[in-house]
């Protein structure tokens, strides 16, 4: 009975320690593809068009869809907002996931 409750546990800590190295960094990339005139897009010729990166410690990278202006750089806005729509989804989705892992420690 012993071993089968050390085996369990050490089945959980393998399970906890998996989940938080995969939640420890967030990576959201959005891609574009290019419509043909007639309507279809090729979905395996998608591109970057912008990346966030943030770190369980805080560290954060982005990169984001500028082009040349008058004025000097011109942020996309259209794709930047889907962008930080995309990062604020994935954000509330790792901070339930992780709520719920502490929440099983808790109770156990």
């Amino acid at each position: 009975m012993a071993d089968e409750m050390e085996n369990a546990l050490k089945s959980i800590a393998t399970q906890i320690t998996s989940y938080v190295k995969d939640a420890a960094t967030l990576s959201v990339e959005t891609k574009f593809v290019t419509v043909e005139a007639e309507g279809a897009a090729n979905f395996d010729q998608a591109r970057p068009a912008a990346r966030t990166i943030i770190k369980l410690d805080g560290d954060c990278e982005a990169v984001v869809p500028v082009q040349k202006g008058e004025t000097g750089l011109v942020v996309d806005r259209a794709l930047f907002e889907l962008h930080e729509r995309n990062v604020g989804t994935a954000i509330e989705y790792r901070t339930r996931v992780l709520n719920a892992l502490l929440t099983m420690l808790q109770n156990h």
